[in-house]
């Protein structure tokens, strides 16, 4: 017998199922999980897009309060570019060209010169504030705005593996002069100047493609022994043109450094002048000493450094001459930590150009500029707005000083510190030597020693004249007899006097005035001018014709 089928067969009661679905169906647990998978999807869609109206919203409000201050502030004018000049590119291949060549006239072209600005932001922390007033929309105040300290704190990190913290120590000169003396002694420094600061902060910041093409200065000067060898640290090609009278030894330090050396031109304008035409025609970064930010917030750190260094500090006395970064940057840190500390610059009598400066409110030119050889970097002009500017804010006092008194510096470093500094180092010193600055009495002084870069020739002659100031070396003639107890008198004189017999000449041959006499000369040493003074009188009671050599 057949039997229906299943489907149509029917359930006998009391007996449960399971239910079959039809295979054309999704399970249930299925379509809940691709809802629920679809639910998310849709969650995290909106999610993003609430998120990305919301930054467009406060973006739109942030543009819009830009736009708000900008137009309610003054529009400040871009300076441009000074100390760099860029021309026609060339291949590197012209660095190598470069190193067989000296004198030869056929680099030619005309360079020209801006104000070197490498800045990260758009606003410069050496611009004048201004404020409108009723004539003008915008209209400079006097108020000057300092260098940043976190200028000079991102300048003292940027530098700190190339450069030295140089020891800043007690002087035994602080008992003779009646002030606590502090020596910064930056001549200690790898060149042998406080340069090396400013300009490695200033290298640093350039551009890698201006560091590719290379730089070129021209000078003899601290800064461009500086730059020769910073940049041939930071493997950057570089050039040096000096004068054809430049020292031997400063050729040499320069090409020791690594850079490329041209002698060229009779005079630091025809080296000058050369240097931008090369680098006009071979694209170079041009650089002198300028007042842009980098350079002067490296100096600052020097600042810095004295302010860590001497606790309760009264007083800083600088080198003031030439560009005066030095005082400028250092001036801006040591204000800004603490007001209190007195800010005072040294010039050189012989040339008075930042007092001079100052008082006319704007730069004054040398009139004897190019670079003398005893006083180098002091003896150029003051002609950086913003250094200057600075100074006038800034520092509270500029006094003068002669030669004889930096030379008298010179030798008392050398005697009782035993430091050989040129007259840019000493200058400051020369001050208190000479009693320029008697307010500074029991005060806490430091006194800055910038620079160490000095001749042996020339540092031989300055010491000999300050022995002869100082009163430790006298010269002198007197006429004597043929007669060789003479000769002992003389020697007895000396020798009871308790003086060193330095040389002694007798000149006997050439003397027409007198048959029978010999004129003698000599030098003796002697302990100070009081002593001097002792021999002198001794001699006149024997020998009233005794011709005493002046200072």
């Amino acid at each position: 017998m057949d039997r229906p089928p299943a489907r149509n067969r029917p359930r006998p009661r009391g007996t449960d199922y399971p239910e079959i679905q039809s295979p054309w169906l999704p399970p249930y647990t299925a379509v809940v999980k691709i809802l629920l998978q679809l639910f998310v999807y849709v969650a995290v869609v909106l999610f993003s897009y609430a998120e990305e109206l919301i930054s467009r919203r406060n973006n739109d409000k942030e543009k819009k309060s830009e736009a708000a201050v900008l137009q309610a502030s003054c529009i400040r004018e871009q300076e441009p570019l000074e100390n760099s000049s860029c021309g026609q590119c060339q291949p590197p291949s012209q660095l190598e060209q470069l190193k067989d060549y000296v004198e030869e006239d056929d680099f030619q072209g005309n360079a020209k010169t801006w104000k070197l600005k490498v800045l990260e932001h758009g606003e410069s922390p050496l611009e004048l504030p201004v404020k409108p007033s009723k004539g003008s929309a915008c209209q400079e105040t006097p108020s000057f705005k300092l260098i940043r300290l976190e200028d000079i704190n991102t300048a003292a990190s940027q530098i700190q593996k190339g450069v030295q913290v140089t020891p800043c120590t007690y002087s035994r000169l602080s008992k003779k002069y009646g002030m606590e003396l502090y020596l910064k002694k930056e001549f200690l420094q790898y060149t042998g100047s406080v340069k090396d600061r400013g300009v490695l902060c200033l290298l640093s910041s350039l551009h890698q493609d201006q560091q590719r093409k290379g730089v070129i200065v021209a000078s003899d000067s601290n800064f461009s022994m500086a730059v020769a060898y910073h940049a041939s640290e930071l493997q950057i090609p570089v050039f040096v043109i000096m004068p054809t009278n430049t020292s031997v030894t400063r050729v040499r330090m320069c090409r020791d450094y690594g850079a490329v050396v041209i002698t060229f031109g009779g005079s630091a304008k025809d080296s000058r002048s050369h240097a931008q035409q090369l680098a006009q025609k071979n694209d170079y970064l041009y650089l002198e000493e300028g007042d842009n930010i980098e350079y002067l917030s490296g100096l600052g750190t020097m600042g810095l450094e004295i302010f860590r260094q001497v606790p309760n500090l009264d007083a800083v006395v600088f080198p003031a001459g030439g560009p005066c970064g030095l005082l400028a940057g250092s001036a801006a840190a040591l204000k800004q930590l603490n007001p209190q500390v007195s800010v005072i610059g040294v010039q050189p009598e012989s040339f008075p150009v930042v007092k001079h400066s100052l008082k006319m409110s704007h730069p004054v030119e040398s009139q004897t500029w190019g670079g003398h050889v005893f006083y180098r970097d002091l003896s150029e002009s003051c002609s950086r707005k913003n250094t200057l500017q600075l100074m006038g804010e800034l520092v509270d006092k500029i006094v003068t000083v002669t030669e004889e008194d930096i030379l008298i510096s010179m030798l008392r470093l050398l005697e009782y510190e035993r430091a050989t500094v040129d007259a840019e180092g000493a200058i400051a010193l020369a001050a208190i030597v000479a009693g320029k600055l008697p307010e500074l009495k029991g005060k806490r002084v430091t006194v800055v020693l910038c620079s160490g870069n000095i001749s042996l020739s020339l540092l031989q002659q300055c010491i000999q004249r300050a022995l002869t100031l100082d009163g430790q070396t006298c010269k002198f003639s007197l006429w004597l007899s043929d007669s060789a107890g003479d000769i002992a008198t003389l020697l007895e004189i000396l020798d009871r006097e308790a003086v060193r017999v330095l040389d002694i000449q007798k000149e006997h041959g050439f003397v027409t005035s007198k048959l029978f006499m010999t004129k003698v000369t000599c030098v003796t040493e002697t302990r100070d001018k009081q002593q001097a003074v002792q021999l002198r009188s001794a001699l006149l009671e024997h020998y009233p014709s005794l011709e005493w050599m002046q200072q």
